[in-house]
């Protein structure tokens, strides 16, 4: 966590240090508005004197209990750019921490009600959003697609909330039958520290040894972990096995332990059970679909351990079945049918994600296609890694690009490939192409296509279940 902690303190500081720098809307140029919604969410909105009638309705990310204040933009660079140029800012706490879509979906059209009573109505209303942020985005298209002109998730969860903790919940259950102990709760956890502290003993000893360490490669792999987690690290050549496997065992550590019980506990409160299940789940097809699966094998190979008994021992080992109250919880809350309700959306993901990993953008893809709007969703991809590690430049590339496709009414003649957005994104100057205080970081979108997200789960017509017997 200690990681995580000093990567968010760099952030914080580059958009504090780049705030300095924008020329921007000064404090009394700009309207602020806060209120609290019926729920008990508070909410937040800055309006520029010279407003140009686009308002940006911010999402944010997923907040662990603790201080919870409505948010309006991401950092505070690119929002001091957007109010220089007219835009206005708006977005709220939603009522909870956690898993918040129940109740944040709600929150969020709540702000654009109390946003036209009280400034009037946009001309131009764009949902953006980060991570848990992403995923609400989505789901405000899916569920009020009226509401809005464009949509603009970042780094989401576009998965949907049953694929993806269905996904978290492979590589926890290889962790604890290979690694593990019959006392560790990965379902059903009825204490979440205790588990937490159990999951973390079983890394430390896992990672003192070859064979171990082979195993949490296995673990990795069943989730996608990407080997390169760093931005301020160099990228690992793909055959280094032992610096990539090094950053998915810090990956485990920081992000899949804390999510894995704190925040699944959370959600299984929300739901009232269990949300996940493996029955039927094939996990030799599973390593053969991972983008990690030549690691895998090299590190078996290495420690002299038969990669195909330990997956005959997953295959054969008792499943988990998932409670269906709530698996219908989570598939509400969110899961999409692909039906983008003819809103225009751009989603933009980091190639190389530890903590959402980009294979979700192909499964949100998967499902658009199959309901028959392809037409409308365009992708971007940087290349970079971190969870959410954009400049200021290429979100604001980003958002100019959807701009454009919403003023067109049509992706004819809009450039979403890396190049215009590169360009655009340079064009903005070298005090927001910054990746921390005093690091320049250029434009990095890149062609990229995502392999096959390993728990599809959606509400798309003739849905493929990856993995699982029919």
């Amino acid at each position: 966590m200690k990681a995580k902690l000093r990567l968010l303190v760099l952030v914080a500081l580059v958009a504090a240090t780049i705030f300095s720098l924008v020329p921007g809307a000064k404090a009394d140029d700009v309207r602020t508005l806060t209120g609290t919604l019926a729920d008990g969410a508070t909410w937040k909105a800055e309006v520029p004197a010279n407003w140009n009638g686009t308002l940006l309705l911010y999402s944010h990310g997923y907040r662990f209990p603790g201080d919870n204040p409505a948010q309006d933009v991401g950092d505070p660079a690119t929002g001091a750019f957007l109010l220089a140029h007219g835009f206005a800012l708006a977005g709220s706490s939603y009522a909870h921490t956690g898993w918040a879509l129940q109740e944040g979906i709600g929150d969020q059209l709540g702000v654009l009600d109390e946003f036209n009573r009280q400034v009037g109505k946009p001309t131009t209303t764009i949902a953006w959003g980060h991570s848990l942020g992403g995923i609400m985005t989505a789901g405000l298209v899916q569920a009020a697609p009226e509401r809005f002109d464009g949509a603009l998730p970042m780094c989401g969860v576009l998965a949907g909330g049953v694929g993806t903790w269905n996904a978290a919940l492979d590589g926890l259950f290889a962790f604890k039958v290979l690694l593990g102990d019959d006392a560790l709760q990965i379902v059903r956890i009825s204490d979440p520290t205790a588990n937490f502290q159990l999951a973390q003993r079983i890394l430390q000893t896992a990672q003192a040894t070859p064979q171990g360490r082979a195993r949490l490669a296995l673990v990795a792999a069943l989730t996608d972990s990407p080997g390169w987690t760093d931005p301020a690290t160099p990228e690992p050549d793909r055959t280094d096995y032992a610096t990539r496997l090094a950053n998915q065992i810090n990956s485990i550590a920081t992000l899949g332990l804390p999510f894995g019980f704190f925040a699944r506990a959370e959600l299984e409160a929300r739901a009232g059970g269990n949300v996940s299940w493996n029955t039927g789940v094939d996990y030799r097809v599973q390593l053969a679909f991972s983008i990690d699966r030549r690691e895998v094998a090299a590190l078996y190979e290495s420690a002299g351990l038969d990669l195909g008994a330990d997956l005959r021992t997953l295959n054969s080992a008792e499943r988990i079945s998932a409670d269906p109250n709530a698996v219908d919880y989570l598939t509400q809350h969110v899961s999409f049918n692909g039906n983008l309700g003819n809103v225009p959306v751009l989603a933009i993901h980091t190639t190389n994600d530890p903590l959402v990993d980009v294979e979700q953008e192909q499964a949100y893809a998967s499902a658009v296609l199959r309901a028959g709007d392809a037409g409308l969703l365009r992708q971007a991809f940087v290349h970079r890694a971190g969870h959410c590690t954009f400049t200021p430049a290429e979100q604001i590339a980003a958002l100019q690009t959807l701009l454009d496709r919403v003023q067109r009414h049509s992706w004819l003649g809009v450039r979403t490939d890396p190049a215009a957005l590169n360009d655009r994104a340079e064009a903005l100057g070298p005090q927001l192409n910054i990746r921390a205080p005093g690091t320049p970081a250029g434009p990095s979108y890149r062609f990229f296509l995502p392999a096959p997200f390993l728990r599809p789960f959606d509400l798309a017509p003739g849905h493929p279940v990856l993995g699982e017997a029919a």
